[in-house]
């Protein structure tokens, strides 16, 4: 790739929200990869993930696949385990303070997680760091010296903190040190490039940045990728919300949830999370709108794709060849009524709520007999939890889609 092409893939699925700062953070990329390419030094590269749980789900590996396309271009990069910025908890998304994790607690969760990077990273490649290897060592003293870098003005401006100053809601002194500790992770491996989600805009763009060049270093580049909306399309992947497709789980089950997102998510994962170039997405989208490609084949080159990166293409090729025969054989169809699922569902809650069947009684008969599945997998307990949004089939004929 030429520059220009290693600048349109770097940037590829980036969320500013701002076109201006955009624009220069391209800029500021491309005069990097000309340095780098010049002077034959690769560019320090980084992300750092907090273990806040054990497993790892999709959406935590949109900055993990941007960091492989850095490797691929030669460049280097560490995977950098939050162990101690994870004491804090990152405020950044959150309506409120997170709960603060034991030492014990975050140790246990750090076990997985590399392990888990390796499944989109390149292990003969990656450097896998602490961030307590230097935060551990700062004085009081030296808190204080970052500290007066920031007016508490910048910190009450972010949205989140706007949001729960206004309702009355409290904003913890602690979570105001998350920023600080996460620009001087920057500042310590003196990195030249920064990824990560569009909710750490102000840790990397001002945290980071600011307290690299306040420490005599060239500010980063910021590299902000999108965040990916769960199987419904529209909320942000989360635990929380049962909307996640995992990545320690089966290629037919990755496959299916993967099959199972709206179409108008299809060019968001295709940007976030597959190694598709710009080009091929582009193309892939142009025959979506001239009808020379139905958004259902498409979808299979996106599920596909992305099971593939997890599970091998041997695996992915059996997958998407077991969705054909348990849906497309079956003739399940394109267009059904859609239900909207609500927390805390149990699976006849929802058969019922579909108007898939007539009462509670009726609804578990069903169920005792293997009429009721979710995705082509049989559902065998009337009083679980629904387990994630997808396609619900009662009986032989009646299908829902749960958003």
């Amino acid at each position: 790739m030429n520059i220009d092409e290693q600048v349109e893939l770097l940037m590829q699925g980036t969320d500013y929200g701002d076109k201006e700062l955009q624009k220069a953070m391209a800029a500021e990329l491309r005069e990097r990869l000309l340095i780098s390419d010049k002077e034959k030094r690769p560019l320090q590269v980084y992300c750092g993930y907090d273990p806040t749980s054990t497993d790892l789900h999709l959406g935590h590996t949109i900055s993990m696949r941007k960091l492989r396309q850095f490797q691929d271009l030669g460049h280097d990069v560490t995977f950098l385990i939050g162990n101690y910025t994870a004491l804090v908890g990152d405020p950044s998304d959150k309506n409120k303070a997170r709960p603060v994790l034991t030492q014990e607690q975050v140790a246990e969760n750090s076990k997985t997680y590399a392990e888990q990077a390796f499944r989109v990273l390149d292990r003969s490649k990656t450097k896998v760091r602490y961030n307590g290897e230097w935060l551990g060592e700062l004085s009081l003293v030296d808190l204080i010296r970052l500290g007066q870098n920031f007016t508490v003005q910048q910190f009450l401006a972010r949205e989140n903190f706007a949001r729960r100053l206004e309702k009355g809601e409290p904003i913890f002194l602690h979570e105001t040190f998350y920023a600080l500790m996460q620009g001087y992770d920057a500042a310590a491996m003196k990195t030249d490039v920064q990824v990560g989600g569009s909710d750490q805009l102000f840790n990397i763009i001002v945290a980071g940045r600011k307290l690299q060049e306040t420490l005599g270093q060239k500010p980063l580049v910021g590299i902000i990728t999108g965040i990916l909306p769960g199987t419904d399309g529209i909320q942000r992947m989360s635990k929380s919300t049962g909307n996640i497709v995992p990545i320690n789980t089966g290629a037919d089950d990755m496959f299916g949830k993967l099959m199972s997102i709206p179409d108008s998510a299809l060019g968001i994962y295709m940007r976030l999370v597959t190694r598709f170039s710009p080009h091929e997405i582009a193309q892939i989208e142009k025959d979506v709108t001239s009808g020379a490609l139905h958004p259902r084949d498409a979808k299979m080159k996106m599920a596909g794709e992305i099971t593939s990166i997890f599970y091998g293409e041997a695996e992915a090729e059996s997958a998407r060849e077991n969705f054909v025969k348990m849906f497309q054989q079956k003739e399940v169809p394109d267009e059904m009524p859609e239900y909207e699922l609500e927390s805390g569902q149990t699976i006849v809650d929802v058969i019922l709520g579909a108007g898939m069947a007539e009462s509670k009684s009726k609804a578990r008969q069903l169920i005792d007999q293997k009429g009721v599945r979710l995705d082509g997998e049989v559902l065998m307990r009337g009083d679980a939890i629904f387990p994630h949004p997808g396609v619900l089939q009662v009986g032989k004929r009646r299908f829902v889609r749960v958003r």
